[in-house]
């Protein structure tokens, strides 16, 4: 199987209309969407609609932060554009589509994988898995030998070797990575619609598991027009803004 891993879509509809192409032309044969469907862009029913169309045909789907929001009330931990968004987002959205989000599990199981947007170790306190410590909790909450997550819009690898030790990893896009079966990962493939590490190429992973190799891709897209659609859709500019200089 080669696994697309798609997180932090964001409303995004260029940045994931690229990955997927992409994803395919890697003859990609699994999807799994580690949440955050909605928030920040402008697109939130075509993104919905793609991930549901996915959904249909067997991927993995979870429910992140900003999805979770949008068929709840606000945590009020959410910073005042953010929570504006997500107001927006409501009134964009058809009944089906708020039912699929409310619906989205937390995590989801596949063979020796498991998927969750922030961390297994309590998957609705969203933690940011931004360190070696956090890391290890994680990989111990989840018992899965590949944990996939998102949440902290950079890419990131993670690994708990059999002997308990950890470390960490900066992957190196277009790069083969090659999977101990003994040891323990934490995949983050770092944001589709909204990268935040000065790079704003939308950012994917594709594993294979018959391989067991991991690859992590930086993939360019036409964020100007992504930008655009924010300020038409009468969104907070520093959401443009974010995604033109990728923080």
């Amino acid at each position: 199987m080669r696994l697309a891993l798609l997180t932090d879509l964001h409303a995004n509809r260029e940045a994931l209309d690229a990955c997927l192409k992409h994803a395919r032309a890697q003859k990609a044969d699994q999807y799994a969407f580690t949440g955050d469907f909605v928030g920040y862009g402008a697109d939130p029913a075509w993104v919905l609609d793609t991930v549901m169309e996915h959904v249909a045909r067997g991927a993995v789907a979870v429910q992140g932060n900003h999805d979770y929001s949008v068929t709840h009330e606000t945590r009020p931990q959410m910073h005042f554009e953010a929570r504006e968004v997500i107001e927006w987002t409501r009134g964009q959205l058809s009944a089906e589509q708020m039912a699929f989000l409310s619906a989205l599990p937390l995590t989801q199981e596949l063979e020796r994988m498991l998927f969750v947007h922030a961390s297994a170790h309590d998957p609705v306190k969203w933690e940011y898995v931004t360190g070696i410590e956090p890391a290890e909790r994680s990989l111990r909450a989840a018992r899965k030998r590949m944990v996939f997550s998102g949440h902290v819009h950079t890419p990131a690898l993670y690994r708990r070797a059999d002997d308990g030790r950890m470390g960490s990893h900066v992957p190196v896009p277009g790069t083969r990575i090659a999977i101990a079966p003994q040891h323990q990962y934490l995949v983050i493939p770092g944001a589709v619609g909204q990268p935040r590490d000065g790079n704003s190429a939308a950012c994917y992973a594709l594993y294979d598991d018959s391989a067991r190799e991991l690859v992590y891709f930086r993939i360019p897209y036409d964020n100007g027009a992504a930008a655009r659609r924010v300020i038409a859709a009468g969104l907070p500019i520093v959401f443009a803004m974010r995604l033109i200089e990728g923080i």
